[in-house]
Protein backbone atom coordinates (compact mmCIF):
# COMPACT_ATOMS: atom_id res chain seq x y z
CA UNK A 1 0.00 0.00 0.00
CA UNK A 2 2.70 2.44 1.10
CA UNK A 3 4.41 1.92 -2.37
CA UNK A 4 1.39 2.42 -4.35
CA UNK A 5 0.95 6.18 -2.47
CA UNK A 6 4.42 6.59 -3.16
CA UNK A 7 4.22 5.96 -6.61
CA UNK A 8 0.93 7.97 -6.99
CA UNK A 9 2.81 10.74 -5.41
CA UNK A 10 5.65 10.54 -7.97
CA UNK A 11 3.64 10.38 -10.74
CA UNK A 12 1.76 13.82 -9.63
CA UNK A 13 5.11 15.76 -9.00
CA UNK A 14 6.35 14.85 -12.19
CA UNK A 15 2.79 16.14 -14.28
CA UNK A 16 2.94 19.15 -11.74
CA UNK A 17 6.43 19.54 -13.18
CA UNK A 18 5.98 18.97 -16.93
CA UNK A 19 3.38 21.11 -17.47
CA UNK A 20 5.09 23.59 -15.59
CA UNK A 21 7.85 23.50 -18.24
CA UNK A 22 5.25 23.17 -21.03
CA UNK A 23 3.71 26.23 -20.24
CA UNK A 24 4.35 29.55 -21.23
CA UNK A 25 4.72 32.64 -19.04
CA UNK A 26 1.82 35.25 -19.96
CA UNK A 27 2.95 38.76 -19.54
CA UNK A 28 1.32 40.83 -16.73
CA UNK A 29 -0.52 43.90 -18.16
CA UNK A 30 0.49 47.15 -15.85
CA UNK A 31 -1.02 50.12 -15.88
CA UNK A 32 1.09 52.64 -17.40
CA UNK A 33 2.39 55.44 -14.75
CA UNK A 34 -0.16 58.84 -14.48
CA UNK A 35 -2.08 57.17 -17.30
CA UNK A 36 -6.04 57.66 -17.20
CA UNK A 37 -8.95 57.47 -20.01
CA UNK A 38 -10.60 60.40 -21.98
CA UNK A 39 -13.48 60.40 -19.37
CA UNK A 40 -11.11 61.22 -16.54
CA UNK A 41 -9.38 64.04 -18.60
CA UNK A 42 -12.53 65.47 -19.68
CA UNK A 43 -13.74 65.74 -16.57
CA UNK A 44 -10.85 67.28 -15.36
CA UNK A 45 -11.64 70.23 -17.97
CA UNK A 46 -14.72 70.75 -16.86
CA UNK A 47 -13.80 71.36 -12.98
CA UNK A 48 -10.84 73.89 -14.36
CA UNK A 49 -13.76 75.81 -16.02
CA UNK A 50 -15.88 75.75 -13.04
CA UNK A 51 -16.66 78.15 -10.52
CA UNK A 52 -14.22 77.00 -7.63
CA UNK A 53 -11.21 78.09 -5.67
CA UNK A 54 -8.22 78.21 -8.06
CA UNK A 55 -5.21 76.99 -7.46
CA UNK A 56 -1.98 78.92 -8.47
CA UNK A 57 2.12 78.06 -8.49
CA UNK A 58 5.11 79.51 -9.56
CA UNK A 59 6.97 76.79 -10.62
CA UNK A 60 10.83 76.26 -11.77
CA UNK A 61 12.32 72.46 -10.98
CA UNK A 62 11.96 72.05 -14.92
CA UNK A 63 14.58 73.89 -15.86
CA UNK A 64 18.76 73.39 -15.01
CA UNK A 65 20.04 75.15 -12.40
CA UNK A 66 21.14 78.67 -12.61
CA UNK A 67 24.34 79.04 -14.77
CA UNK A 68 23.94 75.28 -16.31
CA UNK A 69 23.96 75.53 -20.27
CA UNK A 70 21.42 72.90 -21.84
CA UNK A 71 18.22 71.11 -20.46
CA UNK A 72 17.52 68.85 -17.96
CA UNK A 73 16.73 66.11 -18.96
CA UNK A 74 14.91 64.99 -15.69
CA UNK A 75 15.60 61.95 -13.74
CA UNK A 76 12.16 62.46 -11.69
CA UNK A 77 8.82 63.54 -11.72
CA UNK A 78 9.16 66.27 -9.43
CA UNK A 79 11.30 68.44 -11.92
CA UNK A 80 8.43 67.62 -14.78
CA UNK A 81 5.60 69.81 -15.48
CA UNK A 82 3.06 66.42 -16.44
CA UNK A 83 3.93 65.40 -12.67
CA UNK A 84 2.44 68.41 -10.96
CA UNK A 85 -0.85 68.08 -9.76
CA UNK A 86 -3.58 67.67 -12.34
CA UNK A 87 -6.10 69.78 -10.41
CA UNK A 88 -3.63 72.93 -10.69
CA UNK A 89 -5.25 75.22 -12.26
CA UNK A 90 -2.26 78.20 -13.31
CA UNK A 91 1.15 77.94 -13.60
CA UNK A 92 3.47 80.60 -13.65
CA UNK A 93 6.53 79.57 -15.77
CA UNK A 94 8.85 80.93 -13.25
CA UNK A 95 12.17 79.94 -15.34
CA UNK A 96 11.12 81.21 -18.55
CA UNK A 97 8.89 79.00 -21.28
CA UNK A 98 10.28 76.34 -22.71
CA UNK A 99 10.85 75.76 -26.34
CA UNK A 100 10.62 73.43 -28.73
CA UNK A 101 12.89 75.43 -31.34
CA UNK A 102 17.00 74.28 -31.10
CA UNK A 103 17.80 77.64 -32.10
CA UNK A 104 15.96 79.05 -29.06
CA UNK A 105 17.92 80.12 -25.74
CA UNK A 106 15.04 78.46 -23.72
CA UNK A 107 15.27 75.45 -25.92
CA UNK A 108 13.99 72.60 -23.40
CA UNK A 109 12.12 69.74 -25.81
CA UNK A 110 10.50 67.93 -22.68
CA UNK A 111 9.58 70.61 -20.45
CA UNK A 112 7.60 71.77 -23.65
CA UNK A 113 6.17 68.52 -24.53
CA UNK A 114 5.38 68.17 -20.80
CA UNK A 115 3.78 71.70 -20.53
CA UNK A 116 1.81 70.87 -24.06
CA UNK A 117 0.42 67.86 -22.99
CA UNK A 118 -0.79 69.50 -20.00
CA UNK A 119 -2.12 72.73 -21.25
CA UNK A 120 -4.13 71.31 -23.85
CA UNK A 121 -5.28 68.08 -22.18
CA UNK A 122 -5.55 68.45 -18.58
CA UNK A 123 -6.39 72.23 -19.18
CA UNK A 124 -3.99 73.71 -17.18
CA UNK A 125 -3.08 77.34 -18.03
CA UNK A 126 0.53 78.63 -18.13
CA UNK A 127 1.50 82.33 -17.84
CA UNK A 128 4.97 83.94 -18.04
CA UNK A 129 6.42 85.95 -15.20
CA UNK A 130 8.36 88.66 -15.56
CA UNK A 131 9.72 91.49 -12.95
CA UNK A 132 8.63 94.93 -14.63
CA UNK A 133 11.34 97.41 -14.25
CA UNK A 134 12.49 99.15 -16.71
CA UNK A 135 15.97 99.42 -16.18
CA UNK A 136 17.33 97.19 -18.54
CA UNK A 137 18.07 95.77 -22.41
CA UNK A 138 15.58 94.05 -24.01
CA UNK A 139 15.64 92.00 -27.38
CA UNK A 140 12.80 93.12 -29.56
CA UNK A 141 11.45 90.13 -32.04
CA UNK A 142 13.36 92.31 -35.87
CA UNK A 143 16.48 91.18 -33.50
CA UNK A 144 16.70 94.97 -32.53
CA UNK A 145 17.93 95.64 -28.71
CA UNK A 146 16.14 98.32 -26.96
CA UNK A 147 17.34 100.47 -23.78
CA UNK A 148 14.15 100.60 -21.60
CA UNK A 149 16.21 102.62 -19.40
CA UNK A 150 17.14 105.46 -22.12
CA UNK A 151 13.09 105.35 -22.87
CA UNK A 152 11.56 105.94 -19.70
CA UNK A 153 8.16 107.45 -21.55
CA UNK A 154 4.89 106.63 -23.21
CA UNK A 155 6.90 105.34 -26.26
CA UNK A 156 8.89 103.21 -24.25
CA UNK A 157 5.82 101.72 -22.07
CA UNK A 158 4.33 101.24 -25.52
CA UNK A 159 7.17 99.14 -26.62
CA UNK A 160 8.19 97.13 -23.10
CA UNK A 161 4.40 96.37 -23.56
CA UNK A 162 3.94 94.91 -26.49
CA UNK A 163 7.46 92.78 -25.90
CA UNK A 164 5.58 90.91 -23.20
CA UNK A 165 2.43 90.82 -25.05
CA UNK A 166 4.81 88.91 -28.14
CA UNK A 167 6.81 86.60 -26.19
CA UNK A 168 3.38 85.02 -25.00
CA UNK A 169 1.45 85.01 -28.11
CA UNK A 170 4.61 83.47 -30.16
CA UNK A 171 4.94 80.75 -27.56
CA UNK A 172 1.01 80.08 -27.27
CA UNK A 173 0.45 80.05 -23.58
CA UNK A 174 -2.19 81.50 -21.45
CA UNK A 175 -1.57 84.97 -19.92
CA UNK A 176 0.89 86.56 -18.33
CA UNK A 177 2.19 87.43 -15.02
CA UNK A 178 3.46 91.06 -14.16
CA UNK A 179 5.23 90.91 -10.67
CA UNK A 180 5.27 94.24 -9.41
CA UNK A 181 8.41 94.90 -7.27
CA UNK A 182 8.97 98.12 -8.38
CA UNK A 183 11.72 99.02 -5.58
CA UNK A 184 12.10 102.46 -6.88
CA UNK A 185 11.95 101.68 -10.68
CA UNK A 186 10.54 104.29 -12.48
CA UNK A 187 8.06 101.81 -13.74
CA UNK A 188 5.41 102.59 -10.74
CA UNK A 189 2.14 104.06 -9.69
CA UNK A 190 1.38 106.04 -12.98
CA UNK A 191 3.18 104.26 -15.11
CA UNK A 192 2.68 100.91 -14.49
CA UNK A 193 -0.97 101.77 -15.01
CA UNK A 194 -0.32 102.75 -18.32
CA UNK A 195 1.95 99.29 -18.96
CA UNK A 196 -1.17 97.09 -17.52
CA UNK A 197 -3.76 99.48 -19.92
CA UNK A 198 -1.46 98.85 -23.11
CA UNK A 199 -1.26 94.87 -22.10
CA UNK A 200 -4.95 95.33 -21.23
CA UNK A 201 -5.65 95.93 -25.25
CA UNK A 202 -4.98 92.16 -25.86
CA UNK A 203 -5.30 90.39 -22.29
CA UNK A 204 -7.72 90.15 -19.72
CA UNK A 205 -11.13 91.36 -19.12
CA UNK A 206 -11.14 94.11 -21.47
CA UNK A 207 -8.73 92.42 -24.13
CA UNK A 208 -8.84 91.49 -27.50
CA UNK A 209 -8.27 88.02 -26.49
CA UNK A 210 -10.03 88.00 -22.54
CA UNK A 211 -9.73 84.12 -22.92
CA UNK A 212 -5.85 85.00 -21.87
CA UNK A 213 -4.69 86.23 -18.74
CA UNK A 214 -3.88 89.25 -17.28
CA UNK A 215 -2.68 88.87 -13.78
CA UNK A 216 -0.39 91.07 -11.34
CA UNK A 217 1.60 89.78 -8.72
CA UNK A 218 3.18 91.86 -5.48
CA UNK A 219 4.41 91.71 -2.21
CA UNK A 220 4.69 94.86 -0.45
CA UNK A 221 3.94 97.85 -2.91
CA UNK A 222 0.27 97.43 -3.95
CA UNK A 223 -0.72 98.05 -7.69
CA UNK A 224 -2.60 101.22 -8.35
CA UNK A 225 -6.59 100.63 -7.99
CA UNK A 226 -6.88 101.82 -11.80
CA UNK A 227 -5.32 98.86 -12.95
CA UNK A 228 -8.65 96.83 -11.69
CA UNK A 229 -10.35 97.14 -14.98
CA UNK A 230 -7.96 94.87 -17.20
CA UNK A 231 -6.57 92.96 -14.35
CA UNK A 232 -8.14 89.22 -13.95
CA UNK A 233 -6.17 88.17 -10.39
CA UNK A 234 -4.24 90.31 -8.27
CA UNK A 235 -1.63 87.89 -6.03
CA UNK A 236 -0.59 88.77 -2.98
CA UNK A 237 2.41 87.28 -2.02
CA UNK A 238 1.65 86.46 1.50
CA UNK A 239 4.49 85.04 2.68
CA UNK A 240 6.18 83.81 5.97
CA UNK A 241 9.11 86.06 5.66
CA UNK A 242 9.92 87.95 8.85
CA UNK A 243 8.17 86.30 11.52
CA UNK A 244 7.40 82.23 12.06
CA UNK A 245 3.73 82.05 12.49
CA UNK A 246 1.15 83.37 9.95
CA UNK A 247 -2.24 84.23 10.89
CA UNK A 248 -6.13 84.74 8.71
CA UNK A 249 -5.57 88.05 10.67
CA UNK A 250 -2.38 89.25 8.69
CA UNK A 251 -4.66 87.89 5.27
CA UNK A 252 -7.51 90.27 6.25
CA UNK A 253 -4.78 93.17 6.70
CA UNK A 254 -3.57 92.30 3.00
CA UNK A 255 -6.80 92.17 1.35
CA UNK A 256 -8.18 95.33 3.37
CA UNK A 257 -4.90 97.15 1.50
CA UNK A 258 -6.53 96.04 -2.01
CA UNK A 259 -10.40 96.17 -0.92
CA UNK A 260 -11.24 98.10 -4.29
CA UNK A 261 -10.45 94.86 -6.25
CA UNK A 262 -13.71 91.88 -5.51
CA UNK A 263 -12.68 89.05 -3.61
CA UNK A 264 -13.09 87.08 -6.34
CA UNK A 265 -9.69 88.50 -8.19
CA UNK A 266 -7.79 87.89 -4.68
CA UNK A 267 -5.38 84.98 -4.55
CA UNK A 268 -2.87 84.50 -1.38
CA UNK A 269 0.24 82.59 -2.02
CA UNK A 270 3.38 80.92 0.67
CA UNK A 271 6.67 80.54 0.07
CA UNK A 272 6.96 76.64 -0.39
CA UNK A 273 10.93 77.57 -1.33
CA UNK A 274 11.43 77.94 2.71
CA UNK A 275 8.92 76.23 4.29
CA UNK A 276 7.90 73.21 2.50
CA UNK A 277 8.62 70.47 4.69
CA UNK A 278 5.09 70.86 6.73
CA UNK A 279 3.08 72.79 3.50
CA UNK A 280 3.82 75.79 5.35
CA UNK A 281 4.26 77.60 8.67
CA UNK A 282 2.10 77.37 11.58
CA UNK A 283 -1.40 79.20 10.93
CA UNK A 284 -3.71 80.37 13.39
CA UNK A 285 -7.01 80.58 12.00
CA UNK A 286 -9.22 84.06 12.92
CA UNK A 287 -11.26 82.69 15.77
CA UNK A 288 -8.01 81.13 17.38
CA UNK A 289 -8.07 77.75 15.85
CA UNK A 290 -4.43 75.94 15.09
CA UNK A 291 -5.80 72.29 14.60
CA UNK A 292 -6.60 70.51 10.92
CA UNK A 293 -9.61 68.74 10.37
CA UNK A 294 -6.92 65.35 11.67
CA UNK A 295 -5.87 67.21 14.59
CA UNK A 296 -2.43 68.12 13.46
CA UNK A 297 -1.18 71.36 13.69
CA UNK A 298 -2.57 73.18 10.29
CA UNK A 299 0.34 75.34 8.47
CA UNK A 300 -0.15 78.21 6.06
CA UNK A 301 -1.04 76.32 2.86
CA UNK A 302 -4.17 74.88 4.49
CA UNK A 303 -5.18 77.88 6.36
CA UNK A 304 -4.85 79.93 3.03
CA UNK A 305 -6.85 77.28 1.37
CA UNK A 306 -9.38 76.83 4.46
CA UNK A 307 -9.36 81.54 4.61
CA UNK A 308 -11.84 83.84 3.12
CA UNK A 309 -12.01 87.61 3.34
CA UNK A 310 -14.84 88.75 5.84
CA UNK A 311 -15.91 90.73 1.78
CA UNK A 312 -16.29 87.58 0.60
CA UNK A 313 -14.89 84.60 -1.08
CA UNK A 314 -11.27 84.69 -2.39
CA UNK A 315 -10.69 83.82 -5.98
CA UNK A 316 -8.05 81.38 -4.65
CA UNK A 317 -4.40 80.31 -2.94
CA UNK A 318 -0.91 79.10 -4.06
CA UNK A 319 2.76 78.73 -3.20
CA UNK A 320 6.04 79.85 -4.81
CA UNK A 321 8.34 76.78 -5.92
CA UNK A 322 5.65 74.75 -5.49
CA UNK A 323 8.42 72.06 -6.84
CA UNK A 324 9.62 71.60 -3.18
CA UNK A 325 6.47 70.03 -1.64
CA UNK A 326 6.90 67.34 -3.93
CA UNK A 327 9.47 66.29 -1.38
CA UNK A 328 7.05 66.50 1.62
CA UNK A 329 7.59 65.19 4.83
CA UNK A 330 4.92 62.74 4.77
CA UNK A 331 6.34 61.26 1.53
CA UNK A 332 3.69 61.61 -0.86
CA UNK A 333 4.81 63.77 -3.89
CA UNK A 334 2.99 67.47 -3.82
CA UNK A 335 0.81 66.09 -0.35
CA UNK A 336 -0.26 69.34 0.96
CA UNK A 337 -0.80 71.35 -2.38
CA UNK A 338 -3.05 68.46 -2.78
CA UNK A 339 -4.49 68.23 0.30
CA UNK A 340 -4.92 71.99 0.56
CA UNK A 341 -6.73 72.09 -3.10
CA UNK A 342 -9.24 69.28 -1.19
CA UNK A 343 -9.97 71.44 1.25
CA UNK A 344 -10.85 74.07 -0.78
CA UNK A 345 -12.81 72.72 -3.46
CA UNK A 346 -14.64 69.31 -1.28
CA UNK A 347 -16.04 66.99 -3.23
CA UNK A 348 -19.95 66.94 -3.78
CA UNK A 349 -21.56 64.17 -2.01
Amino acid sequence: MKKIIYRTLIFLLLAVVTVGCDTEALPLEIQKLKSYDEQYYENLRAYKQSDHTLSFVWYAAYAPLEGVSGYKDPASWGERLIGLPDSIDIVSLWMGIPSNDPASDSYAPIAYDDMRFVQEVKGTRFVAPTIVRMNKVITLKDGTEYDLSANQNDEGIAVYGQYLVDQVLDADIDGIDLDYEPEGDWLQGEQFTKLVQYIGQFFGPQGSDPDKLLIVDFYSQYPPQETDPYVNYYIRQAYTQGFTEHTASRLQSYYNSISWASPEKFIVTENLGSWFENGGSPFVEVDGNTLSSDGSRMHSLEGMARWNPLQGKKGGFGAFYVDRDYYSNRGIPYYYTRRAIRMANPAIQ
